[in-house]
Formats: structure tokens, sequence, C-alpha cells
């Protein structure tokens, strides 16, 4: 099979106004209103919620901001080693300034400012998936596909996330929707390129999609878009290069350290394991939405009689084949295969249900869809956000009575870090009354605050002078004073 251009959309003559193409336009202001809430909607998920589906979300973003700015905080091994560049921090600690400026001292307060430009690069992600499908099932598909991406499960769960795979995805459809026009071939491989790589700014693990859209292009014969496209990537690989010199003394240095650790060296599977290639079918498999397998017949139909792979499928298909064979694995790093995935199923689903005949089958078919794209998310990823931790740590600190935190029933990387206490009081994790944090915590007449899931030690905080003030779903707040 080889790489292919979309087909291009049919004369306006031939198709219904409703179905002509809005490629190099703006979206008109009911599909923003359209953009603006299915795009709010994972922000606000992760907001309410708080918690965390990986420490990574804290440690390696929120946290470091929150030093940043402030000039304490938690930072994990990556920061004293160089493995990390300061892009995505350093916006966050800007954010946070800023949120100072306008009194913004409540967590959830600061962290929905955070989110704001998360929201705007999600609903660029949505505009990009619209277009995909726009140009090849119309407007009515492109706007069915929008509905399908943008309510997949892990979607949801992961896109209001600070996680590296979750703004890297983002960057990653917008920049394969551009590669993928065949109209105004300079501005596409322009925006390609500068989405790419940001995509791996955001996560250096995505490079391998980046090698992918360029193979993909190469063999589609798209050498202008290429050319254009490694243009942009060039740029924004000079602005990493001359951030990393500025914070790292040495351009680039956090790209290759991270590539000789995860890569080269093998120190990533001997210091966090290392798992077979089968650790992904199950997570794989149950983070499909269901839908794609009613569309999977058509799909591999139309490549038989095309012979030629979509570009998100191509790309798909390369980082799945790269994740699988290196030692190191977690679920959350399937992420981006699955949105390219659905991204790529997505046109296909929207002709499926549109070319219903009766306008009773396509909504019924439609609501199953959408009701199954949802369905995803409930196993994948595979964790417990502890949301409610998060939240009691919140309200355990609040005011200026607190002065110290235990959390009971937590480690380090399980907690909220600085960036949800809010303030620079000393705080500490323990899991049993005889671990040593927890002794020296009840001898510390500064720790007044307490946090424990599912009223791990109670008996013990209460005999040390701790009362109960308040329960956040499964954790128990105390206080002493």
């Amino acid at each position: 099979m080889t790489a292919s251009a979309p087909v291009p959309a049919p004369p306006s003559s031939a198709v219904p106004a409703s179905e002509v193409p809005l490629s190099g336009r703006r979206p008109r202001w009911p599909l923003r209103v359209l953009l603006g809430g299915v795009g709010l909607l994972p922000a606000l998920i992760a907001v309410a919620q708080l918690g965390r589906i990986h420490p990574d979300e804290v440690y390696q973003l929120l946290e470091p901001a929150w030093f940043r700015a402030h000039g304490y905080g938690v930072l994990a091994w990556e920061w004293h080693a160089g493995l990390r560049n300061w892009a995505m921090p350093g916006l966050a600690a800007w954010l946070l300034r800023l949120a100072d400026v306008l009194g913004l001292t409540h967590p959830v307060a600061y962290r929905t400012l955070i989110a704001v430009p998360q929201v705007a690069l999600h609903g660029w992600m949505l505009w990009a998936t619209y277009r995909y499908a726009e140009r090849r099932a119309g407007r009515s598909g492109g706007l069915f596909a929008l509905f399908a991406v943008g309510l997949y499960g892990p979607v949801l769960v992961f896109a209001g996330r600070t996680l590296g795979e979750s703004l890297s995805t983002a960057f990653l459809v917008v920049a394969l929707e551009a590669l993928d026009r065949t109209e105004r071939p300079v501005r596409a491989g322009l925006v390609g390129g500068l989405a790419l790589g940001l995509a791996v700014v955001a996560r250096y693990g995505s490079a391998v999609v980046v090698l992918a859209a360029l193979v993909w292009l190469a063999a589609a014969w798209r050498w202008r878009v290429l050319a254009f496209a490694c243009l942009g990537g060039l740029l924004v690989a000079l602005g990493l290069g001359a951030l990393d010199w500025a914070t790292w003394g040495k351009p680039f240095h956090s790209f290759f350290a991270y590539v000789d650790f995860n890569v080269l060296s093998g120190q990533a599977a001997r210091q966090f394991g290392a798992s077979p290639p089968g650790f992904y079918l199950w997570p794989f498999l149950s983070g499909l939405p269901l839908w794609l397998w009613a569309v999977l017949p058509v799909g591999l139909s139309s490549l038989r009689r095309r012979l030629a792979l979509p570009l998100p499928l191509f790309c798909a298909g390369a980082y799945l084949f790269a994740i699988t064979t290196t030692a190191h694995k977690e679920e959350r790093f399937l992420y981006p295969a699955l949105v390219l995935l659905t991204l790529a199923a997505a046109p296909a689903l929207a002709a499926l249900v549109l070319g219903r005949e009766s306008a009773r089958s396509r909504w019924g078919w439609g609501a199953v869809a959408l009701a199954t794209t949802l369905l995803a998310g409930h196993f994948f990823p595979p964790v417990d956000p502890r949301g409610d931790q998060f939240r009691a740590i919140v309200k355990a600190t609040r005011g200026e009575g607190a002065r110290g935190l235990l959390i009971v029933n937590e480690g380090l990387w399980g907690a909220g870090g600085f960036f949800y206490v809010g303030k620079n009081i000393p705080w500490s994790t323990c899991d049993w009354p005889h671990d040593a944090n927890f002794q020296a915590a009840m001898r510390d007449r500064r720790f007044n605050r307490a946090v424990t899931f599912e009223g791990r030690a109670l008996a013990e905080l209460q005999a040390a002078g701790f009362q109960v003030v308040g329960q956040v779903g499964r954790e128990t707040v105390l206080a002493r004073d």
C-alpha cells in the first residue's frame, strides 16, 4: 500500500449547498459555538474533578510551573537531570503569575486559568477534526465526526489534563489535518510543520509520528508540502534549542538526554520496568470506540480499492509499532494512537450513519454510535484519578490556620504537590501510623491538618489530638488547633 492524498471535493454544482466544504474559511458562528461547547467539556471535567490520571500530570507540568512562579515546590528527578524542557511549565508559570496579579489564590481558580489555553488548543483540534471529515463526508459528516471524536471517552478524560500526551495529541491532530489538505500547499506545510514541532516540544515521544508523517508525504510525492513542513518544524526546533540553551546551558540538552535515557541506554526500562509486547493488547482493545468495528469492513474495502493509507492511520500504525517494541510501557502511551485511529475512522462512521434512508434510522444509529464513543472512557485509562483526595487537600489547606499537612495512605508522587496545597507550608505523605513521616508529623505541632484515604490511621490521628472536620468522598479531613 502507498500513502495517499485526500480526494478533492466535487464541484459545488454537484453537491448540496449545505455540503460544500469550508476549507480555507473560518467556521461560522453556530459551528464556533459548537466547537466551544464540546471543546470546553474536558477542561470542565478536569477542573471539577481535580485528581490525576498519572503523577506526571502534576510533577512534570503543574509543580515545575509552581516552582518557577513562586520559587519553591517539588521538582522530580527529571528536572534535575535535564530530561524535560521548560516550554509548557514556563507558560503555566506565567499564567500562575497572572493569577497572583488577578488575586486568584484558590487552587481551583488558578487551575482554571491554566485550562484556558488548553480549551483553545482542544477547540483547534476539534476544528481540525471537522475539516478532515468534511473533505470526505461533507458538512454533516464533519459535524458528526466532531461529536464522535469530541465525545470520545478517552478524549474527555485526557484532553483537559496537563499531561504531555494530552497536549501533544491535540497538536498532532492539527498537524495531520493540515498536511492532509490539497489546497494551499505552502500554508498547509507550514501549519502542519509548526504543529508537528509543537507536538514534539510537548512530548518527545511524538517524534515517531513526525517521522511517519514525513515518510507519508514523500511516498505521496507531495514535495512542496514536505519542504514547508520541514521549514515549519525547523522554526520550532530552533526555538526549542534556544530555550534549552537558556535553561539547561546547552542547545537541545533535554531532547538528547531524553533520547539517551529512554531509547539508547535502556535506563527507562531498568528504572521503571519492562513489559512484553502484549502489554498493550487489552487497554488498546478496550480503549477503542465500539463503533470502529462496525466501520472496519467499509474501511478495509476502501483501502483495497484505493491501495492507500490515510495519513492519520499510517501515523497511528507507526506509533503503535514504536511503543510496542519499546521495553518500558504505560497505558497512557496509547492515547495518541487511539485518537488518531478514531480520527481516521470518523468519516466512515459519519457516512455509515448519514447514509441511512430514514431520519429515524439516522438518529437511532447516531445515538448508538455516540453512546459507544462515550463508553470507552469507562475502560481507558484504567486508573483511579483520586479527585476526592485533591479536593480534600484543597479544603484542608484553605484559610490562614493551616500550618502543616499530613496525607495518609498516599505516596509523594500520588499527592497534589504545593500546587494544590497552595502555600509554603510543610507537608508530607505516609502509608501507615508506624511510618517515620507519620510519627514525625504527630510530634511536630506545625502539622495541624491531615487528610486520610478510606479512614486509614484515623484512630491514631484522633489520639494525637486531631478531630474530623469534613468528608470529601473517600477522604476524611482532620484538624488540630
